[in-house]
């Protein structure tokens, strides 16, 4: 079973989406806002041999300051909304990861 809550995981990804848009700075500079739809991915995915799907996430342009590495195991609670997330993905693939929009 994962040791992580899935609050982390909420969080590290509104954290990863946040700074793809330079939401923090938007106020004061220029717009430099990217379209999530404009984004193909926001890291990768890998599914190991015995399911576990591993995402290695990481903020884009023109803020790169984020990474982060979530894993689900099969009997996480949130495996099966992740799995059809990233769509079509079998032990030994490794995929884009798209936004979350």
């Amino acid at each position: 079973m994962s040791s992580r809550s899935p609050a982390l995981a909420i969080v590290v990804v509104a954290g990863l989406t946040a700074s793809l848009t330079g939401a923090a700075d938007a106020q004061n500079a220029p717009s430099n806002e990217i379209p999530c739809s404009a984004i193909d991915s926001i890291g990768t995915a890998e599914m190991a041999n015995d399911g576990t799907i591993t995402l290695h996430l990481q903020s884009l342009w023109p803020d790169p300051i984020a990474e982060g590495e979530l894993v689900y195991a099969p009997d996480d609670p949130q495996y099966d909304e992740i799995k059809q997330h990233i769509g079509d993905i079998h032990p030994g693939d490794k995929k884009p990861v798209k936004p979350w929009c």
